[in-house]
């Protein structure tokens, strides 16, 4: 199978790479030497951690000089759990504030997937209640305003049948058979 690279992102102009042979794996050293963070601090930290360590691996990848390296490479899809660990105080001065942003964002990031749920169902439930509240009335408004029409059309229909000898019966009133109902 063959090995391609992927530049992913930039770190201290510094490319970083998916190492794209079967496994998107991504290289420690170089992001490491982007932070200014020792490499080999950084791999043992990596092959310590129960769930890093046993995903990790060496990997051909093309070095800095254009040539093929064997890397020690973690796969991509937890580096950014990797990157998160790292400590701002430990960094070259020019990395820290991008990785106290970095850290922030996945802070954010924890929030919103633990509780933006429970947030988004709490409004949620609240638009709904709201919103029944709003239909209950409408329903009410409703069946107001059915009453109201079968009434007007049942004095219209009364009225329809009131003839000119009862208005002439009633000294020229019209005298309406629904007033005073209700």
């Amino acid at each position: 199978m063959e090995t391609k690279t992927t530049v992913v992102a930039k770190i201290n102009d510094i490319d970083i790479v998916i190492i794209q042979n079967g496994n998107d794996m991504v290289p420690v050293k170089p992001i490491c030497e982007a932070l200014g963070i020792a490499p080999n601090s950084q791999i043992e930290k990596i092959k310590e951690d129960e769930i890093l360590g046993s995903t990790s691996m060496l990997c051909i990848s093309v070095g800095a000089d254009g040539k093929d390296r064997e890397m020690f490479s973690i796969p991509f899809k937890f580096v950014f759990g990797w990157l998160f660990t790292i400590d701002p105080s430990r960094v070259k001065p020019e990395a820290k504030e991008a990785v106290i942003k970095y850290k922030l964002a996945c802070y954010e990031a924890l929030f919103d997937h633990f509780v933006g749920a429970k947030k988004f169902l709490e409004v949620k439930e609240k638009e709904t209640e709201r919103l029944i509240t709003d239909l209950k009335q409408a329903n009410k408004n409703y069946f107001t305003a059915k009453n109201l029409k079968r009434d007007a059309e049942g004095n219209l229909e009364k009225l329809s049948k009131v003839t000119y000898q009862e208005y002439l019966k009633n000294n020229c009133q019209l005298i309406l058979p629904f007033e005073g109902e209700n």
